[in-house]
């Protein structure tokens, strides 16, 4: 297999975690869920600093966002698939 552009740790996950530096607006990617060894591919439809995450769906606002399985937060904006998951866009529910 190839290395992966970015890791997603649980099939419930709607982002994954992107883990090479440079990636660049328009690259093909290749993900990897790591329960399940599964793998999938995106088209990176912006930069995406290495740590940050990936849209792995349309996401709309107001939608929860998982990762880890886990709540992390509340999408403020519409983000298409392959885009950049920031503080641009989302939020905690914490306050």
């Amino acid at each position: 297999m190839s290395t992966p552009h970015f890791l997603v740790h649980s099939p419930r996950d709607n982002v994954g975690v992107v883990v090479v530096e440079g990636l660049k607006k328009g690259a093909d990617m290749l993900g990897v869920i790591t329960e399940t060894d599964k793998t999938l591919k995106l088209k990176a439809k912006a930069d995406i600093p290495i740590g940050h995450k990936v849209a792995l769906k349309a996401l709309k606002k107001g939608d929860t966002v998982i990762k880890y399985g886990e709540d992390i937060g509340k999408m403020v904006a519409d983000t298409d698939v392959g885009e950049h998951v920031h503080v641009q866009n989302l939020k905690t529910k914490r306050w």
